[in-house]
């Protein structure tokens, strides 16, 4: 079931394997033939090398995780990287990694109970971070160099469904998600439909200890609940919206409701 209204549902399992692959192998293509210094501008003083090390090194300690189906909190990221000494081949050392990474996705069962730092204590999540670790950092590559990007639009909508499902538990590594509070405020982030119709819908409530990712059921506009602010776009906008990639300023968006919202959910939710 597709991830459409904030219920967290994961797509597929294979779909998650098949587009980790695809993805990879797009992003080491892009690394590829680029001067390995060129500087990445969504991640500040990284180099194109900085990004593709940090891609097939998440991806190699994804795996370890997965295949040792761990029960608590690891200790290290440490994993044997096996990193090329000549950084102009870290792109074929990504692309290495892709049978490793499909073997362990294959031979996991998704609904095998382990560790996560989100919500879904299973091994799928992992192979859902994992896709749109490397979906993001491939938009991000495309980016330093210059080349045009593309989401596929059923993934980008559960990339969104995936960012605010797991958001609540990102001040693990994302200090300042801890110290994003309201009074009762909510941020609806709606996604355009074909023809700039009604899509998906995600609606976040700001409260005095946190944030709430609400189910679409009590998502609903209720009277005397209306949203404080609200952000519509295509979910591939959505997507790099959250992740920091634009501004909601950005004439993508349709937006409506108090700024100041926006800019407090914006400056606590970056990772």
């Amino acid at each position: 079931m597709a991830a459409t209204n904030g219920a967290g549902h994961p797509l597929p399992y294979d779909t998650y394997r098949e587009a980790i692959e695809r993805e990879t192998l797009r992003f080491a293509e892009v690394v590829r033939d680029a001067d390995p210094a060129s500087a990445v501008p969504a991640c500040p003083e990284w180099t194109l090398a900085d990004l593709a090390r940090h891609v097939g090194s998440l991806q190699r300690w994804f795996c370890t995780l997965l295949s040792e189906l761990v029960q608590e909190p690891p200790r290290s990221r440490d994993v044997e990287l096996k990193l090329p000494d000549n950084v102009r081949e870290y792109a074929g050392w990504v692309t290495a990694g892709v049978p490793a990474v499909a073997a362990v996705l294959r031979d996991t069962d998704p609904l095998a109970a382990m560790w996560a730092w989100g919500e879904d204590q299973h091994a799928r999540f992992w192979a859902r971070r994992m896709l749109f670790e490397t979906l993001v950092h491939r938009l991000d590559a495309e980016h330093a160099v210059g080349r045009k990007s593309d989401i596929d639009p059923v993934l980008a909508v559960d990339g969104v469904d995936e960012f605010l499902v797991n958001l609540p538990y990102a001040g693990l590594f994302a200090p300042g998600v801890r110290k994003l509070r309201g009074t009762g405020e909510i941020i609806a982030f709606q996604q355009t439909g074909p023809g700039g119709g009604a899509g998906g819908e995600w609606r976040v409530r700001l409260h005095s200890d946190g944030f709430t990712l609400l189910p679409r059921a009590e998502g609903a506009t209720a009277p005397g609940e209306p949203n404080t602010a609200v952000v519509r776009g295509q979910a591939a906008d959505l997507l790099l919206l959250l992740y920091g990639r634009q501004s909601y300023r950005n004439p993508a968006f349709e937006v409506s409701g108090e700024a100041a919202t926006l800019d407090g959910w914006f400056a606590h939710t970056a990772f």
